[in-house]
């Protein structure tokens, strides 16, 4: 992004019109086809003012301006609707076994998405894989490209190392990807950018304070407030999974006994079922789901412990933070649909006693397999479209 010198610091007057632009940026995204009228009345702007920035909003490339019908006499307005050909973003989803990936505009959501397999698992060659993708999508994108959003099936420690505890590989500098094409990086764990792609415009759209929980390999989630997942000191906050809800007498491969992931995953249900720990526990989980559809007694009673395990971990997490709404991703919702009523008891048996009248409802995603994308997708464009992010890409 570059830095700005003591001498090219903007002055008061500049660094107000950034952040009024910015704010109308921002509205625009939350209401895409807003007249001029409506933004000027939700900023409390003078219409000349409006117009001003819907103009410095089309000079930048990220609005176009299209006739607004007239209900009535007095003068036509128009609608500020996201340019087709704008300013993008990467978005970037990184798992142990491959990847996905694909460009946003204004309205985030991902278009011309791709995936692979990783063709090694060294940490360098899948960095470089992953640069070499972005910079394809880079080329081929009509306009500008303006920022890189990255979400990794790992915990994220300092915004840019990512550690897979048990996955075989070692730390991957995430912010590598990306950089080496002149795009701002931002990067977060893939179950925060789940949870912030629902707190958006998904199941828990308008909730000030969610709960995210995702079932994987292992359990991962966030606790979203006023829409931004709550990261921590280091950035490596929301690590449910290793929360001490599981056997004690399990050794995760954290390093944790009893942690939650191992009770709950496809590890646990190997466990129930009596066979080797498996080498995919996402796909084994899925496996024995489809036994269970098919009444096979030990898979049913394999999954219904796992769903209640699931569920007293997340009325326990209830208690501790009281959202208004909780949202299951991943295979979460499929083991609490395989297992309904078991999870239903466990969870109100592990809820506060006053909060039993009126808990909060467990929703399942809304976006599915596409929630990291979006999430990536969107902390990109939070950065893109900041009064910081904005006048940056003025200067260069």
């Amino acid at each position: 992004m570059g830095s700005v010198s003591a001498g090219s610091r903007p002055g008061r007057a500049e660094t107000d019109r950034w952040r009024a632009t910015a704010e109308a940026l921002a509205e625009v995204r939350r209401a895409p086809g807003l007249t001029r009228v409506e933004l000027a009345k939700r900023l409390r702007l003078a219409s000349g003012s409006a117009t001003e920035i819907a103009g410095r909003l089309r000079d930048l490339g990220w609005v176009t301006e299209e006739r607004a019908p007239c209900g009535g006499r007095g003068r036509p307005t128009t609608r500020l609707v996201p340019a087709p050909d704008g300013p993008a973003v990467v978005a970037v989803e990184v798992r142990f076994e491959g990847w996905r990936a694909g460009l946003a505009g204004l309205d985030g959501v991902p278009v011309a998405v791709r995936a692979g397999r990783h063709a090694r698992r060294d940490p360098d060659a899948v960095v470089g894989e992953l640069d070499a993708v972005v910079g394809e999508l880079v080329a081929e994108h009509a306009g500008p490209v303006v920022a890189a959003g990255i979400g990794v099936a790992a915990t994220v420690v300092d915004e840019h190392l990512a550690q897979a505890a048990g996955q075989g590989w070692s730390p991957l500098d995430v912010r590598r990807i990306g950089s080496g094409h002149g795009l701002a990086v931002l990067v977060g764990n893939d179950a925060n950018l789940a949870g912030v792609a629902e707190v958006r415009d998904g199941a828990a759209a308008g909730a000030d304070t969610a709960l995210f929980l995702t079932v994987e390999v292992g359990v991962g989630g966030s606790l979203l407030l006023r829409g931004r997942p709550q990261t921590g000191a280091r950035g490596a906050a929301g690590e449910f999974g290793h929360l001490p809800f599981g056997d004690p007498a399990v050794v995760c491969p954290c390093g944790a006994r009893g942690c939650w992931n191992i009770g709950t995953d496809g590890r646990a249900l190997a466990r129930l079922l009596g066979d080797p720990e498996p080498d995919d526990p996402y796909g084994y989980t899925r496996l024995v789901l489809d036994r269970a559809a098919r009444e096979e007694p030990a898979a049913v009673s394999a999954v219904t412990a796992a769903a209640a395990s699931l569920a007293r971990g997340t009325a326990g997490l209830v208690n501790a933070h009281d959202p208004e709404v909780v949202v299951l991703g991943g295979l979460a919702p499929a083991l609490r649909a395989a297992a309904a009523d078991a999870f239903a008891v466990a969870y109100d048996a592990g809820l506060m006693a006053f909060r039993r009248a009126d808990p909060p409802p467990v929703r399942d995603a809304a976006h599915g397999a596409d929630g990291v994308l979006r999430g990536a997708a969107a902390i990109a464009l939070d950065h893109a479209t900041s009064a910081r992010g904005l006048a940056a890409r003025d200067r260069n």
